[in-house]
């Protein structure tokens, strides 16, 4: 009987265990329990990261192979350590450091050890490898460009830090992940997803085969192609012409809102941040303190707009009804607030709204903006709705682009003055600057290019953005393809086009026309202050010019926005002119205003005392 009862015992508890395993393995069995099993090791495999053309299908972003030594701490075996490090090229300090890091991160993980050998590296080391166990080396690839430009529109990848391990399950240690720009932004499109083999290992840790037969490898996907809005020739063109010079250019189609070109200068060869150079590459960029090449001035600087922001006042004051275009003021060499003399440099006399704009005449302006606030019977009802108005061109925000950073600018509002000045304590005459661009309002280039868009479709534009399709399906956010309209009626816009157009007959930019292309701009010569020890300082004034063409059927807008670039026609319109002109006819005629633009740099600005020593490119390690 008790033989009896202790068999049936024993059958029960292996029935037991036996039911319970199938149970876990046929019904409760998850792919991440292996992860658990240091019976189970993983290999991944990683796609090629996706290709980025630009708009007329250019190859711009492509791959080269690259290969890591990785290294799975718990399976290293005594080695010559010695030996090793020199065949790896790191010192032994270095050596222990990153091991150390390995097995912090997992034991039984593997880690990448030396990232991106070189392929002459790599077949040295191949042979010899089987002499180190726990270590070995996997394929990936690196980027390989095929332009020396659009570093700040391109961005750059690096490998992922502890805060993307902690923060996406999708990453192990050791991947690339798109840090700025386009690599950013559109990350889990571009690096695809990455296939993985689980290999059995038997009692003496030596591989058996796959696990479970491969039933739950998975095979790499490549990431998808991008093609962006990006001019590929404009924008290298652009930085060329930007050379030795401190500023932003962005330039749009207006009917799509698609960024032709978008150049920071000072910029770097986005070559520089790849392969084992990166980070001694990526420390003396980023302590750059003077030329600050990280720093993406078409999208993030903000200052004082200048003249161009003039023609929005004068829509602004044509919408209210406040003036008409045949409206006249008397210039005095300037304007008068309160005893105060404020200057202008048109000439004097009377001034309509065309000769107003093409003359860029700061009296005309500073007597329009106060009939804009004239017509309320508050200041702060007066202020509502010129805020409204000049928002609605997409000025003061975000604008909503697909470009991963960016600064919104700045439009006052009675809450921003109420601070500053108390409330009831300021008038129209006290923002009178606003008139003119200056003051406290501030805009990016791109936000003034965008503006400048929205003239020239007369009224409306869709937000600017860097993504043209990907791969052959198109996939571009519907809300890019939505127009967005100002407050400002159509009517309204023909004048102030007009006036803009004659800045190239008769006004700041009659130098600067191109043969055969009508233009419509407006020139801008921004007051540059600084405070040194803390007294305020003027420097030399920033240059800055918007425009369109052609005026009947625009095709493209821009701004430029040059440091210390003395006055708006000098450097920034005759770089937007060549721009235009290179990119509606292919071609430049004007070889002689090229080749000035192309060696004229503003180095001697900016290595004034403020400014200290200027860039030097080839300083960079390759």
């Amino acid at each position: 009987m008790k033989k009896l009862l202790l068999s049936s015992i024993i059958v029960i508890v292996g029935f037991t265990f036996i039911g319970r395993l199938s149970y876990l393995q046929l019904f409760r069995f998850s792919p991440d329990q292996i992860l658990d099993d240091p019976a189970i090791k993983k290999i991944y495999d990683y796609p090629e990261r996706g290709y980025i053309y630009d708009r007329n299908g250019e190859l711009m972003v492509g791959n080269q192979p690259a290969y890591d030594v990785m290294v799975i701490p718990r399976e290293v075996k005594p080695l010559d350590t010695l030996e090793f490090c020199q065949l790896l090229g790191v010192d032994k300090p270095t050596f222990i450091k990153k091991m150390k890091k390995a097995r912090t991160y997992s034991p039984r993980l593997p880690s990448v050890l030396v990232p991106q050998l070189s392929k002459e590296d790599y077949a040295r080391l191949q042979e010899k490898m089987r002499h180190f166990e726990g270590f070995y080396i996997q394929k990936r690839s690196l980027r390989f460009y095929t332009t020396n430009s659009s570093a700040n529109v391109l961005g750059y990848i690096s490998e992922v830090n502890e805060w993307d391990l902690d923060n996406n399950p999708y990453y192990v240690a050791g991947e690339l992940k798109g840090r700025t720009g386009v690599e950013k932004q559109y990350e889990e499109i571009l690096r695809g997803r990455k296939g993985v083999k689980h290999i059995q290992k038997d009692r003496f840790n030596r591989d058996i085969g796959p696990y479970k037969g491969g039933k739950l490898d998975t095979l790499p996907e490549q990431g998808k192609e991008l093609r962006i809005t990006i001019d590929k020739k404009l924008q290298e063109y652009g930085e060329r012409l930007m050379h030795g010079k401190h500023g932003g250019v962005v330039a749009i189609e207006p009917k799509t809102g698609e960024i032709l070109t978008m150049i920071s200068g000072p910029t770097y060869d986005p070559s520089l941040l790849v392969g084992r150079q990166r980070s001694k590459n990526y420390s003396k960029l980023h302590y750059d303190s003077i030329s600050k090449p990280l720093f993406d001035r078409s999208i993030s600087f903000e200052k004082e707009p200048g003249s161009p922001f003039k023609t929005l006042n004068a829509l602004v004051a044509l919408q209210e009804g406040v003036i008409e275009p045949s409206t006249k003021f008397r210039c005095y060499n300037g304007f008068y607030v309160g005893s105060q003399k404020k200057g202008c440099h048109c000439g004097g006399g009377m001034r309509d709204m065309n000769s107003g704009i093409y003359q860029s005449c700061n009296a005309y302006f500073a007597g329009t903006f106060r009939k804009i606030y004239g017509k309320f019977q508050t200041t702060d009802e007066g202020m509502d709705v010129w805020e409204k108005h000049i928002e609605s061109f997409g000025l003061g925000n975000y604008l909503g682009t697909d470009l991963p950073t960016g600064r919104p600018g700045r439009i006052p509002g009675k809450e921003f003055y109420d601070r500053w000045y108390g409330d009831g304590r300021w008038s129209s005459s006290t923002i009178i600057s606003n008139s003119i661009g200056q003051g406290e309002v501030a805009a990016t280039p791109l936000q003034l290019a965008n503006m400048t868009a929205a003239i020239a479709n007369r009224g409306y534009y869709y937000t600017p953005h860097i993504l043209k399709s990907i791969g052959n399906t198109g996939g571009i956010d519907p809300k890019y393809t939505e127009p967005h309209y100002t407050t400002i009626d159509r009517k309204h816009f023909e004048p102030v086009v007009e006036g803009m157009a004659n800045v190239y007959k008769y006004g700041t930019a009659r130098w600067v026309q191109i043969p055969d292309i009508n233009i419509a701009g407006k020139t801008g010569t921004v007051e540059n202050f600084t405070r040194i020890d803390g007294e305020k300082v003027q420097l030399t004034d920033n240059s800055v010019f918007v425009a369109f063409a052609p005026v009947e059927n625009p095709k493209i807008a821009l701004a430029v926005y040059i440091e210390n670039g003395y006055y708006g026609s000098r450097y920034a319109g005759h770089i937007a002119s060549l721009l235009i002109e290179k990119y509606l006819k292919g071609k430049i005629t004007r070889k002689d205003l090229e080749k000035r633009m192309l060696e004229k740099t503003l180095e001697h600005e900016y290595a004034k005392p403020l400014s200290g020593e200027p860039f030097k490119i080839n300083e960079y390690v390759w």
